[in-house]
């Protein structure tokens, strides 16, 4: 198994990815787009989470497809956002059929960032429509762009990242993360990356070779050096051919891709959301292909959130990994 010669969650065929980035207000929005549309799941694990049109992905729900997945900086004010990616696929006649019009289904998620850059500037309809204008196969952006534009990862900057693999068989799982979390995505006496060790091929391109984990210290959590500005909110698409309730499986064990990367990982101060979008083009056999396709779907949700994490520069008054550790 290998990364996709992107090693980015358009390695999945059919999937596009457009960014809207504003860096003067340091926050943007970052859409997912299936151009043949997908069967979506969610899982919502966080304890802060900011959301739209989840509902609909329960699978005993009605709706079986998505037009369009949107990841957004500005806290419950970028749901916003997701009006303009609606707009913008209704002119391209993509969305629910309902007579003669068309209904797009955009779910969506968003990260707190108004603590990073401006308070006041948030993603609107027109970040959103501006980012589905920007929708192209790769390669994609990462770092201080889109939604991770804002974000603050363990007190460093974060970013967008994104990665993929192929399985045997011709299937691809990619993701796309905002990494945004509460916890460290680095041991904070050696620097080490937690998640180093899922590392593709010398992906992260680090300078040190790898270092010991020191033991967790429990009484350096929740204290006032940390501030609350967190949610880690991605998308996995998978080109297997997944019902809804798969779809929502493979969401909910991409989850531990957070908790290989990141600790503490799911805090009170996260909310936590990643989406799964299924293109459909190649069969699984059962539930043990399911299985595997959510254990991968975990190790490649870890590896984009480590991308960006090593992604972002350092900005809006928050150091960057690699200015502190790699310099």
């Amino acid at each position: 198994m290998k990364p996709g010669p992107l090693n980015a969650i358009t390695d999945v065929p059919g999937i596009q990815v457009g960014h809207f980035t504003d860096l003067d207000n340091l926050t943007g929005v970052t859409v997912i787009f299936p151009q043949n549309g997908a069967v979506a799941g969610v899982d919502v694990r966080g304890s802060a989470p900011g959301t739209r049109e989840t509902d609909l992905l329960n699978p005993v729900n009605l709706v079986e497809q998505v037009q369009a997945v949107v990841l957004s900086g500005g806290s419950a004010y970028g749901l916003e956002a997701a009006a303009g990616v609606m707009r913008w696929l209704e002119q391209q006649g993509k969305g629910y059929p309902v007579g003669s019009a068309v209904v797009p289904i955009v779910p969506a998620a968003v990260i707190f960032d108004l603590l990073v850059g401006s308070s006041t500037v948030r993603p609107s309809a027109q970040y959103g429509y501006q980012a589905a204008q920007n929708l192209k196969g790769g390669p994609v952006e990462q770092g201080v762009v889109g939604v991770g534009t804002g974000a603050r990862n363990g007190g460093l900057k974060g970013g967008t990242g994104t990665a993929s693999l192929e399985l045997p068989g011709g299937v691809v799982v990619g993701a796309i993360v905002a990494a945004n979390a509460y916890g460290r995505a680095h041991d904070p006496i050696t620097g080490e990356l937690y998640a180093r060790f899922l590392e593709q091929n010398g992906e992260f391109k680090l300078k040190h070779p790898p270092r010991p984990l020191s033991a967790p210290d429990y009484s350096d959590l929740f204290t006032t050096s940390f501030v609350p500005s967190n949610t880690v909110i991605g998308c996995v698409a998978t080109n297997a051919r997944l019902s809804k309730a798969q779809a929502q499986k493979v969401a909910q064990m991409a989850h531990d891709g957070i908790a290989r990367a990141v600790f503490p990982a799911h805090t009170m101060f996260d909310g936590d959301v990643i989406f799964c979008l299924a293109t459909g083009e190649v069969e699984i056999a059962g539930p043990a292909e399911l299985s595997r396709l959510g254990a991968v779907a975990a190790d490649v949700f870890a590896r984009a959130l480590v991308h960006g994490v090593l992604h972002a520069y350092s900005v809006g008054g928050l150091v960057s990994y690699r200015d502190l550790y790699e310099k």
